[in-house]
């Protein structure tokens, strides 16, 4: 049996997901642009932490084989070396690889470093497999730190590793799973025994602590789950109250029989689907309509966040606004104002000034989603006081173009009872959806933050690209909201 720290937690969270590692590894999900960036960040976080701990000696990953660095590791340790950083250890087939060892006179520290702001309870279980172990090799373990970010840093002119760390003694908690390590590592040699795949259904284990990359393989191939006329699919239903229907197997639709169970929005969302119907409440969307003034200012923030602030008085993950689009409809003639911040300089500040130059007090403004649109705005506000008055008479003028969708007073079954942008513009406007697929590079907000933040890395030919497409992106998305505006208009005539 061969078991990383990430294979472990994987079984923990479902077997089939390691079998299926271990023997058809062809059937998993390949990490999406999400997961890699998480990946980086864990990357970059790992490493700063090395400056909590000065003249460490690392064992380089891809220099040498496991048993190499398992040797390596071992000398060290034998040298006294103080401080060694990917520490690696081998027990059984069991390989750890210690984010940062301490070699101190009273034994081994073990410090686990996370991108998290918070302890989880899956990192109890990483450093208890990392515990059993080097203790199982005769070592003696006098502590484990788990050290993650602390949310609340306001980062000075210079980055203080002190206080952007927690460092948090876990070791009583991991001590206490010793048992139940070993019980588990018994459990997952009997399954990888095993000839055929664990015949494990789906259930809250695809989601937590982190969604499966067997999701696919599991729900669409093996239980054709992939249409949108399934329970999984209805909005706002409790996932506990998703999985009791499947297993008295209401999966489609077409399977329930009695409505009553769901509430009002999410009836309307199975009936429409089922009837292929469109709902249209004209007077609740005229009273929309009214509370709006031309000309309207449609409004969008492109935003990105970093674990490590690199600007001054930001706090870790903080979403910080480097771009936004703006659209003013006159009614008879429609205009396009944007800002783009250069990368690798603090955005806001520029962001501001052009914002209010384009917004003047006392007019409509209008957002998709308004709550994330104030939100940033009020940041602004409090971060620069000569701008808040004209910040804040911004904010409090902004109406939200969801509140339609929202509440349902617009359904289209093509939604599939979602109301984000998203679903919504292609089932009112289903050339609009071909716009954004016609997108060069740059394709959708996640994209967008992750361009922007690896953009400072990029040659001046790569950026000059990535900047025309983050510009198209942001411009279609605000017209996409004075498209939808029209349409709401024109059903209502």
């Amino acid at each position: 049996m061969f078991l990383s720290k990430s294979r472990y937690i994987r079984a923990l969270q479902c077997v089939k997901s390691l079998w299926l590692k271990t023997y058809k590894s062809e059937v998993l999900d390949t990490p999406d642009d999400n997961v890699l960036t998480k990946f980086s960040t864990g990357d970059k976080v790992g490493e700063l932490a090395y400056g909590l701990f000065s003249k460490g000696v690392k064992i380089e990953f891809q220099s040498s084989t496991f048993e190499e660095k398992c040797q390596l590791t071992k000398d060290l340790i034998e040298q006294n070396q103080e401080i060694i950083y990917e520490a690696t250890f081998s027990y059984k087939g069991i390989v750890v690889m210690v984010d940062i060892l301490q070699n101190t006179k009273s034994g081994l520290i073990i410090n686990e470093v996370k991108s998290s702001t918070s302890l989880k309870d899956v990192y109890l279980d990483d450093c208890a497999l990392q515990y059993y172990v080097l203790s199982n090799l005769g070592y003696s373990v006098n502590r484990v730190n788990l050290i993650y970010i602390n949310k609340n840093y306001i980062r000075e002119d210079k980055l203080n590793l002190d206080e952007l760390f927690i460092v948090g003694d876990i070791t009583q908690q991991v001590a206490s799973k010793q048992r139940q390590v070993e019980q588990n590592l018994i459990d997952f040699e009997q399954v990888l025994a095993l000839e055929e795949e664990p015949n494990i259904d789906i259930g809250k284990q695809c989601f937590y602590p982190y969604e499966c990359d067997a999701y696919t393989y599991c729900w669409d191939k093996q239980r054709n789950l992939c249409h949108h006329e399934n329970i999984f699919n209805i909005a706002r239903l409790n996932q506990d109250k998703k999985f009791n229907l499947y297993r008295q197997n209401i999966i489609n639709f077409s399977d329930i029989k009695d409505l009553s169970i769901f509430n009002v929005q999410q009836q309307i969302q199975i009936k429409a689907c089922l009837n292929q119907e469109i709902i249209i409440n004209k007077d609740k969307i005229k009273a929309f309509l009214a509370t709006l003034s031309y000309p309207v200012y449609h409004l969008d923030f492109e935003t990105f966040s970093q674990a490590i602030p690199e600007f001054k008085g930001v706090r870790p993950y903080e979403q910080i606004p480097f771009q936004f689009s703006l659209h003013i409809d006159n009614k008879d003639k429609l205009e396009h104002r944007e800002f783009l911040s250069q990368c690798g300089v603090d955005p806001r500040e520029q962001l501001v000034k052009n914002l209010i130059a384009y917004i003047p007090k006392d007019v409509c403004v209008l957002a998709y989603n308004a709550s994330f649109e104030k939100g940033v705005i009020r940041k602004l506000a409090d971060l620069y006081p000569e701008f808040r008055e004209h910040l804040l008479n911004i904010e409090s003028n902004i109406k939200d173009l969801m509140i339609p969708f929202q509440n349902k007073d617009y359904y289209h079954y093509k939604m599939q009872g979602s109301y984000s942008i998203k679903m919504v513009l292609p089932a009112l406007i289903p050339q609009m959806e071909q716009a954004y697929k016609n997108l060069s590079l740059i394709h959708n907000g996640g994209e967008a933050m992750q361009s922007f933040e690896s953009m400072k890395n990029m040659d001046e030919l790569t950026q000059n690209q990535y900047r025309k497409a983050l510009l198209e992106y942001c411009k279609l998305d605000t017209l996409a909201m004075v498209k939808i505006l029209q349409h709401l208009e024109e059903v209502v005539k």
